[in-house]
């Protein structure tokens, strides 16, 4: 009997072992410590892949986003404008005779706060075109609490944006790199930082909403991502980052019926950032490309009698003669679905896109024709025709003597912010 039980116990452990050698076997390869050393770069760099996943854990639910706060914060900074305004209650305080008598009207100083990101170590710094609008000076406050006098390199009031430089005698600043907006999700985590009502830097944080807002209607080039992270006046300007460090957009504008956040903000992104800074340091302006069409949303009824399920892209409409979209071999009635590799809904994103591009560039249009999808590459070029520079003052004893006159071309509509077409 004792013999027996022996034999069953031997048996057991035997069977124990064998479990745990099939469960253990992956953490010891045959060969020992060698065959560990054998891995190769690829695959031991692809243990830490940064992959997006939702918390794990209550401790992973406890991490600070501290740390990522210390490397931007310096890099975000506070404009300050100030703009003389006279004042009169009189219609008549132009007028030499009234003033002769009441004197000139009262001046006073009108200041405005906002936010701006350096993003060059030599002093570039970009914030809204409405926070520095006819400012007479400005100011930019950096997180230690130095001043400096900034001088207005460019104010793009299509896009919303303005660059400045400060001066720092050749002391590199910190700075916040550009992200890649192409990558950028609904749902990804992002940090807004600013200095909203004056009360001094602040860090709200929240998700992607949205990646493509084109009907907000706060500039011409609308094409916004949308956060539900805390954005309140004073915040224009500031950074919107993402968990890299990296500059996603920058905030400009909130959606409120009482003037603070109700979780609905709105960032340039940075795509567009990058574009309009490059041509104020390189350029001093900024020229936009243009495709040479007009196009339409697609509706569900326009869908259907292209024989698609549902609505995808714009129709182009309208081809201007010898323009980029011409040249290309676009025609009325195309379905243009992507700009290099990003789909398209309305006329506004097609636009965007294509104005983060330099003229001279190529784009690749992915088009509907026939049922068939086609690639068209597309060189992009700036609007032809007359510009602001080429106004002319008419004269003499007319109804017309003292108007600015040209011919309105393409390019003139386009800075003039009316369609270019």
């Amino acid at each position: 009997m004792t013999r027996h039980v022996s034999k069953l116990l031997l048996l057991s452990l035997l069977a124990v072992l064998a479990l745990l050698a099939v469960v253990f076997s992956p953490l010891f390869p045959a060969g020992g410590a060698d065959a560990q050393d054998k891995v190769s770069p690829e695959e031991a760099s692809s243990f830490f892949t940064p992959d997006k996943r939702v918390p794990q854990s209550r401790a992973e639910l406890e991490l600070s986003y501290a740390p990522l706060v210390k490397q931007v914060s310096p890099a975000v900074v506070n404009v300050y404008s100030k703009k003389v305004v006279r004042q009169s209650a009189s219609p008549f305080a132009n007028d030499p005779v009234f003033r002769q008598f009441f004197g000139t009207p009262r001046e006073r100083v009108q200041n405005s706060l906002g936010s701006g990101v350096i993003v060059s170590d030599d002093g570039v710094i970009v914030t809204n075109s409405h926070v520095v609008k006819d400012a007479d000076e400005l100011l930019v406050v950096l997180s230690d609490r130095r001043e400096y006098a900034a001088e207005l390199i460019l104010s793009d009031e299509r896009t919303d944006l303005a660059v400045l430089r400060i001066d720092t005698e050749g002391e590199p600043l910190p700075t916040v790199n550009y992200a890649d907006t192409r990558d950028t999700e609904v749902g990804d985590i992002v940090l807004a930082i600013g200095n909203p009502f004056g009360v001094g830097q602040t860090v709200t944080t929240g998700i992607i909403s949205a990646t493509a807002r084109t009907d907000v209607g706060v500039s011409d080039y609308s094409f916004f991502l949308q956060t539900d992270a805390a954005v309140n006046p004073g915040n224009s300007g500031g950074a919107l980052i993402n968990t890299r460090a990296e500059l996603v957009g920058v905030n400009t504008a909130i959606f409120s019926r009482s003037g603070g956040s109700n979780g609905i903000g709105f960032a340039i992104p940075a795509e567009m950032v990058q574009r309009v800074v490059d041509a104020a340091v390189n350029e001093g302006r900024i020229v936009r490309p243009w495709l040479g069409l007009k196009a339409q949303s697609v509706t569900y009824d326009i869908a259907k009698s292209q024989g698609l399920d549902r609505p995808v892209g714009v129709m182009v409409s309208e081809v201007f003669d010898d323009g980029p979209a011409d040249k290309a071999g676009l025609s009325r009635g195309d379905l243009i679905t992507e700009i290099d590799g990003r789909e398209v809904f309305d006329e506004t994103g097609l636009k965007f896109l294509a104005a983060t591009r330099s003229p001279g560039e190529n784009s690749e249009l992915k088009v509907l024709r026939g049922g068939d999808a086609e690639i068209i590459k597309v060189t992009l070029a700036p609007p032809p025709g007359a510009t602001k520079a080429e106004l002319e003052v008419l004269d003499g004893r007319h109804p017309f003597s003292g108007a600015e006159v040209a011919e309105l071309s393409p390019r003139l509509a386009e800075e003039m912010g009316r369609d270019p077409f």
